[in-house]
């Protein structure tokens, strides 16, 4: 049985895939793992930490598989794509060379998103999404190592793999610049899906999140 692993963004966890593992459910075996720590916690968690998590996840699905990732998850996934049959990145945090077009930002050792999440904020960040669909977010965000984030931030390289890529695009986000996926997809000749008023989280969390993870699961009945 053809098999994907879904890779969640920062803060987050596998919850953020629930509408699409929905759809994707039907016709694969669908693992969407909440990326863990280290046993020394958030703090002495590194990029490398959550990489092998996602390389020994994918290898433990049967092939073929897809890769799918969102955010953070989305650069973690490139990284990973070795293993993979097929990818999908969702607003990916860009690799090298495509970081240096993310906003510029620095981050605490622990980035406390969990302890100072807020409502109101959490509906700010998720405009196409509705309320009930805030308030569930709002709920589950956690706390996040700045050092993961500091190593995306500067750069990761991640090679272009030889299986097929879609490179989904929210011309609105606010955290990724479109022009950074787009550049992205372009140099991996991907496939390109774009949102044209979509914020970073509403491919995922927003009101149109089930006719993506349709178009998402069209594209990879094709391998």
């Amino acid at each position: 049985m053809r098999s994907a692993l879904l890779v969640h963004g920062a803060g987050g966890g596998g919850w953020e895939w629930n509408l699409w593992r929905g759809v994707l459910a039907q016709d694969l075996r669908v693992d969407a793992p909440d990326l863990q720590p280290v046993p020394a916690g958030l703090q002495a968690t590194a990029f490398d930490d959550y990489l092998s998590q996602v390389r020994d996840a994918l290898h433990a699905l049967p092939r073929p598989r897809a890769l799918i990732g969102a955010s953070l998850g989305g650069l973690l996934c490139a990284v990973a794509a070795e293993a993979a049959d097929a990818l999908v990145l969702v607003n990916p945090m860009p690799p090298a060379p495509f970081h240096d077009r993310l906003p510029q930002r620095s981050w605490t050792q622990l980035v406390p998103w969990h302890r100072d999440a807020r409502l109101a904020a959490t509906r700010r960040a998720m405009p196409d999404a509705d309320d009930a669909a805030a308030l569930y977010a709002f709920r589950r965000w956690r706390d996040e190592s700045g050092a993961v984030l500091d190593t995306a931030q500067a750069g990761v390289v991640a090679t272009r793999p030889d299986c097929p890529v879609l490179c989904i695009v929210s011309e609105l986000d606010e955290d990724v610049p479109a022009t950074a996926t787009r550049a992205l997809a372009e140099a991996w000749q991907a496939d390109l899906i774009r949102r044209p008023s979509a914020s970073h989280v509403a491919p995922l969390l927003g009101r149109g999140g089930v006719q993506l993870a349709r178009r998402v699961a069209a594209w990879l009945s094709a391998w």
